[in-house]
């Protein structure tokens, strides 16, 4: 089967093909050029929504389409879905980490929770949606580190790493973060909806 996947991010396009491997390997993901929506939602489900009802008319295919960001715990749950936006509209994610971190400088280690939200739409030509969630716990670091991943993935600590390890996704393995990362969890929830179709 099919599915176009709802941006131009080739980060993004990258990572869903390991997931995607990794529990569907039937599934062929393919890129999307088409027209990007205006993303005017105020929640992640409803910009998915936006990005992948686009790319199905576009496109004819079934449509995936991921909004997801940081929400850090002090900030009341901001950036979220304005992180890609963070520090101004150049989505440029230098500047949007720097700035969190900088907003951040004097909060001590028990307030710096947070967590990353990967809210993944699914719409199929004949108009059925379906929206999934995922969640992936854990807190801020004082200081990027680790040349992997992209976005806020240097300064975020996921919870419940083996061996009481502290290290950032920007230091993960790129097969560890696909197993773990927000996206997957989402996907995973996906799965079963895929199946039947």
């Amino acid at each position: 089967m099919r599915v176009v996947l709802a941006t131009h991010n080739p980060h993004k396009v990258a990572e869903f093909q390991q997931i995607v491997q990794q529990t569907r390997p039937d599934l062929e993901v393919v890129g999307y050029d088409g027209p990007e929506p205006v993303e005017d939602g105020v929640t992640f489900a409803e910009n998915a929504l936006l990005k992948a009802r686009a790319a199905a008319a576009h496109t004819g295919l079934a449509a995936l389409a991921d909004d997801s960001g940081i929400c850090v715990d002090v900030l009341g749950g901001s950036p979220g879905v304005f992180s890609a936006y963070w520090a101004g509209q150049k989505k440029d994610a230098t500047a949007n980490l720097e700035l969190l971190l900088d907003q951040l400088r004097d909060i001590a280690d028990p307030h710096r929770a947070a967590h990353f939200t990967s809210t993944i739409a699914l719409v199929l030509p004949d108009g059925r949606e379906h929206v999934v969630e995922g969640i992936w716990p854990g807190r801020l670091a004082h200081e990027a580190s680790g040349g992997g991943g992209f976005g806020y993935d240097p300064i975020f600590i996921p919870d419940g790493q083996p061996d009481g390890a502290e290290r950032t996704v920007g230091e993960f393995t790129g097969e560890e973060k696909q197993s773990q990362s927000h996206r997957a969890r989402a996907f995973t929830a996906l799965v079963p909806l895929l199946a039947a179709l």
